[in-house]
């Protein structure tokens, strides 16, 4: 069962989620904050949410500001503590809905908006966290190039849906190409010159407030926040990722020793997408391993 759920961040800023819930009550495990990566939308986790739900699970999968549906905001805020604290609203919004606190699921972007979330808001607002490739080090010539990806056709755009799965395609070689492209189109948004652009705010990677991961401050934050953590951690990370090393890894492990790690063969940074299955399972695994204990 799916609704289409609208929530309100920390500038009153709508973000737009779909509640996936159990087809049966009672739903016996804890709500789960499914939040996307830069430059993608709540559709990136595939089957993930749906395969959730069945385990037991309110999954909420979610537009984060500027992205989607959601609303893009006026200020032009979107550094990573703007992230941090729409989690937060959202984290406090679904314990509300739900009588208990979200474990949230972030990859890229969404794992560092739950780990500054803590650090902004104490352990207290997450049941636990999942980090999808990332890491507070992250390698900076790999995040140059998904940046340089994300701006390649920021203005200029695409003229079709198979203009787009050709330029992915260049970028991401080893994936698989889709035989539909209708994921894809929900990932785009068609302007009124009817060409085709990414789904989200260009003022995201442009704007006076825009995300940057190579400001040492940054870094630090995101070290200590990880020093922070008191609370049930996975990391996921893919094999052959761009950003995370497995020198990060062994950093990451030495701030939180009890954190648990799957490496998954045969995905890069975009895990969910590249190996849907194998990330899928890993989550299940680690939900039903806290319902557990």
């Amino acid at each position: 069962m799916s609704e289409t759920l609208s929530f309100r961040g920390a500038e009153d800023n709508a973000l737009i989620a779909d509640e996936i819930r159990p087809s049966e009550e009672p739903v016996h495990g804890a709500p789960v904050l499914l939040l996307h990566g830069g430059g993608q939308t709540r559709y990136a986790w595939g089957g993930a949410a749906g395969r959730l739900a069945a385990n037991g699970h309110r999954a909420f999968t979610v537009d984060q500001r500027g992205h989607g549906e959601s609303a893009w905001v006026p200020s032009g805020a979107y550094a990573f503590d703007d992230f941090a604290l729409d989690a937060i609203a959202l984290a406090q919004q679904i314990t509300a809905r739900c009588g208990r606190p979200p474990v949230l699921v972030g990859a890229s972007l969404g794992g560092i908006a739950g780990l500054l979330a803590v650090r902004h808001a104490g352990n207290a607002v997450l049941a636990g966290l999942v980090l999808v490739d990332i890491t507070p080090h992250m390698d900076p010539d790999g995040i140059g190039r998904v940046q340089g990806f994300m701006a390649e056709r920021l203005e200029e755009g695409f003229a079709t849906l198979e203009e787009a799965a050709d330029a992915i395609a260049a970028y991401l070689p080893n994936r698989k190409r889709p035989r539909s492209l209708a994921g894809l189109a929900k990932n785009l948004r068609r302007d009124p010159d009817g060409r085709y652009r990414w789904h989200w705010d260009p003022s995201f990677l442009k704007g006076p407030r825009p995300i940057s991961t190579g400001d040492a401050a940054i870094q630090e934050d995101l070290v200590q926040a990880a020093q922070q953590l008191d609370m049930p951690v996975l990391l996921v990370r893919g094999q052959q990722s761009e950003l995370v090393s497995e020198a990060a890894v062994d950093a990451f492990r030495a701030l939180v020793p009890s954190m648990r790690y799957v490496d998954v063969s045969g995905a890069g940074h975009m895990v969910a997408g590249d190996r849907n299955d194998v990330f899928t399972d890993a989550i299940a695994g680690f939900l039903d391993s806290l319902a557990a204990a």
